[in-house]
């Protein structure tokens, strides 16, 4: 099987020493910063959305929504599984966004986390759709639970066994080569052999929105 599970989303976060803000022109200079690459989960409006972090310090972070933001929008972030931050946006600028958090936050204990402990997971979004499942020569329906790049949670009438092959087939998207990581209660854990790029994730999940608002 593919590894590409274990990939890391494509992008730079910087995590910053200084105690401000970003600004729209910061270019991480006369700063110590260490990298990490970093796909966030924002709740705006009581919707939970992607975003991809560029930096981050004490007072605040820079981010690529992939929603519609304007200056003084309050908002959560997520740093890191089960610890979410209030944000207000400070200002818009060619795509990127400055946020100020309420409170300061500690750069190097997220860091510490994101270097030395598991892996954070790729944010999950909870969607109302049906996937269509390869098992060999059977098909199933599925009712999805949740997406995210690197895979999905099924709701599942049958047992399928860790490990096995499948092929996952959201509508809308390709095809998926995939693999069961887990079953408990009902439900299967399933891992994409490659991530979803970002940009097609967040174009299906506005158009999969979309489709049950017209509904």
């Amino acid at each position: 099987m593919n590894s590409g599970v274990d990939e890391l989303p494509v992008d730079m976060t910087v995590y910053s020493l200084s105690s401000k803000a970003p600004t729209p022109s910061d270019r991480r200079d006369g700063e110590r910063h260490l990298t990490l690459f970093r796909v966030g989960a924002m709740t705006v409006d009581g919707r939970r959305e992607l975003c991809l972090i560029r930096n981050i310090s004490e007072g605040g972070m820079m981010i690529r929504p992939y929603c519609d933001l304007t200056e003084g929008t309050a908002l959560t972030i997520e740093l890191k599984t089960g610890y979410s931050v209030p944000c207000t946006v400070a200002w818009l600028s060619e795509g990127s966004v400055g946020v100020e958090f309420a409170n300061p936050v500690d750069v190097v204990e997220i860091l510490s986390t994101a270097q030395e402990g598991p892996r954070p997971r790729m944010p999950r979004i909870e969607v109302e759709c049906f996937a269509t499942v390869r098992d060999g020569a059977l098909v199933h329906r599925m009712r999805v639970h949740d997406v995210s790049q690197g895979g999905v949670k099924l709701e599942s009438m049958v047992m399928i066994d860790a490990g096995v092959d499948l092929v996952v087939s959201l509508p809308g998207l390709d095809p998926q080569s995939a693999a069961v990581r887990w079953n408990e209660d009902g439900y299967l854990g399933v891992t994409f052999n490659r991530l979803l790029p970002l940009a097609q994730l967040v174009d299906w999940l506005r158009a999969t929105r979309e489709h049950l608002r017209a509904a």
